[in-house]
């Protein structure tokens, strides 16, 4: 759901008591539509303009930044770096956030800046304000060509969004919600009424609201009236609580009270604050869409590649069916040969024994009439000869076409959990030197990124398991690893190579437990309940030659089954 300006209001109550008095050390633009606030003390704020995920709130994600700042952080950094925070506001059931700094400019004098942030779906921005409330920049301008009733640009004063003509749910009385009630549709659902006629109630609380007055009829205008001022003091009183809602093990909802709507369909979990709970709800929403749009062109280049060989492998492994049927050529050529005396040139078909049956049916043996019978026995021995060839050849283009196939399926997996700018860095190298990728244009220089760090845990025996994040680092992981440590991968499906380094001791069950379920939650089997995993000493492990990145074969080896959740590999991060 979109934050709405009610649960934006408990969001506000938790940024002033955490925030406010503190100093902005850092300002940093991850993404396009993210900025981050550090403030002393290591608290972290993070302003969201993104049109599906729009929020503020403290966030203790690590994101990586560009190697170069955007201009709108360098902007921010200009007004707002070394600033105090002095307030956090929100305008009355808007989804707008307004926050006042303290600055002191390049002249030594003290003076006020405003950074607004509107969690308003896609209309969402972030806008940079000076003591007058005049617009200094803001992420994304709105002209008159793209709005006749509000603009946003520099120079112009700041006005919230136009007022939306329906009621204040928080202000209304008891006269006024069944004047309300008295003009709405008998007909309508009342989550509709409810949605219809008040601004800042999402259309989630108002099925709520109408499940604790009965039910969606308006029948009983006396308990939705009920129900309805239930929660408007609740609200008043600002006793919220953080609710999220899980569908087999994923968020799929959050509120500011409990949901009870969902009966079993969805598990609902109380949370202590926002902050974490909004943080725990988007990181994987933030992940797929990190994917999306920076591997939007390798998704398309590995997805296309792997179709292609797709096809060709199917192909391929039809014309290998109809080779398997060579065998009936060469006895067709052997049966002429055995009954030249007995044809005449101009035949069209051959009756003959087939002696190389039990019992010597009689079979037809299809001629080219202008072929002499030499020359139709000689035909169907070379068409057996080269269907013979083919099947050899094919042999190994078919295997060739898998390996193929199989390693862009594991980069397409790769993909799916790239996270930084190396990762797509990698996996972007990878293609090109298959061929799948062109190279850089003539004259243009990629940035030059350093070393690729995989993924690192502690076990509970204190010992260290490093996860590969792309094929070309599974490959540096075995290559670098001790020949007494311990490699890690799902049996049959793609994932990441995982080491449990020994560091000169025999690793308990409990350390082989925990790597599994790091193989297993790091690969394609990360939502298929139970896991089988294959494991071995790195010395066990190798590389045929000619393969492509993060191809092993590995001999002898034992299997574990493992059911990964993602609460038992956060617990084995390494902090």
């Amino acid at each position: 759901m979109p934050l709405d300006a009610v649960c934006l209001s408990g969001v506000v109550k938790e940024l002033r008591e955490a925030l406010t008095g503190l100093r902005i050390e850092k300002v940093q633009q991850p993404a396009r539509d993210q900025v981050v606030l550090s403030f002393r003390g290591g608290k972290k704020l993070l302003l969201c303009a993104g049109a599906s995920q729009a929020r503020i709130h403290l966030t203790g994600v690590s994101r990586e930044n560009p190697a170069a700042p955007p201009m709108f952080c360098m902007l921010l950094r200009k007004h707002l770096g070394g600033g105090r925070l002095t307030a956090v506001e929100q305008p009355a059931l808007e989804r707008a956030v307004i926050l006042t700094v303290e600055i002191v400019d390049e002249l030594g004098e003290p003076g006020v800046r405003k950074l607004a942030a509107e969690c308003m779906g896609r209309y969402s921005n972030l806008i940079l304000l000076d003591g007058q409330d005049r617009i200094i920049d803001c992420l994304r301008r709105v002209d008159m060509e793209m709005s006749e009733r509000r603009q946003v640009l520099p120079g112009l004063f700041y006005h919230l969004p136009p007022a939306q003509e329906k009621a204040d749910p928080l202000s209304v009385d008891g006269a006024g919600f069944r004047r309300l009630l008295a003009g709405a549709n008998p007909e309508r659902e009342a989550s509709a009424f409810l949605l219809d006629s008040f601004f800042g109630l999402s259309p989630l609380v108002c099925r709520e609201i109408a499940r604790q007055a009965g039910g969606e009829s308006l029948d009983a205008p006396e308990a939705l009236e009920e129900a309805f001022f239930i929660w408007q003091e609740r609200v008043k009183r600002e006793d919220f609580q953080p609710w999220m809602l899980v569908r087999d093990g994923k968020p799929s909802d959050f509120s500011y009270l409990p949901i009870a709507q969902y009966g079993e369909s969805m598990e609902g979990q109380a949370w202590d604050a926002f902050s974490p709970m909004l943080d725990a709800f988007y990181e994987t929403r933030e992940q797929l869409e990190r994917v999306r749009q920076r591997g939007a062109d390798l998704q398309r280049a590995a997805s296309s590649a792997r179709d292609r060989a797709k096809r060709k492998l199917a192909l391929q492994e039809k014309e290998y069916a109809q080779t398997q049927d060579r065998d009936r050529l060469r006895v067709c050529g052997e049966l002429i040969t055995a009954n030249l005396y007995r044809m005449e040139r101009g035949s069209g078909v051959l009756r003959a024994e087939n002696y190389y049956e039990e019992g010597c049916p009689e079979v037809e043996i299809p001629l080219d009439p202008l072929l002499t019978p030499q020359q139709n026995a000689a035909k169907y021995f070379k068409r057996y000869a080269k269907a013979k060839t083919a099947e050899e050849y094919l042999t190994v283009q078919m295997e060739l076409a898998r390996r193929e196939r199989d390693w862009l399926e594991s980069v397409l997996d790769e993909l799916s959990r790239a996270e930084t700018e190396q990762d797509f860095s990698d996996i972007r190298r990878e293609l090109r030197e298959a061929g799948v990728l062109k190279g850089p244009a003539p004259g243009k220089k990629e940035p030059k990124r350093g070393p690729a760090r995989p993924r690192t845990f502690r076990s509970s025996g204190g010992l260290r398991i490093l996860v590969g994040r792309s094929n070309t680092q599974n490959d540096h992981l075995v290559r670098e690893a001790f020949k007494s440590d311990y490699w890690f991968h799902t049996q049959r499906i793609h994932g990441s190579h995982v080491i449990l380094c020994a560091e000169g001791r025999e690793p308990d069950g409990r350390d082989l437990t925990e790597a599994a379920l790091l193989a297993a939650w790091f690969s394609q089997g990360r939502d298929g309940g139970q896991v089988a995993v294959d494991y071995t000493q790195v010395k066990n492990v190798r590389k045929p030659n000619g393969a492509r990145p993060g191809m092993v074969v590995y001999d002898p080896y034992q299997t574990a089954y493992v059911s990964p959740t993602e609460q038992a590999v956060k617990e084995l991060e390494e902090k």
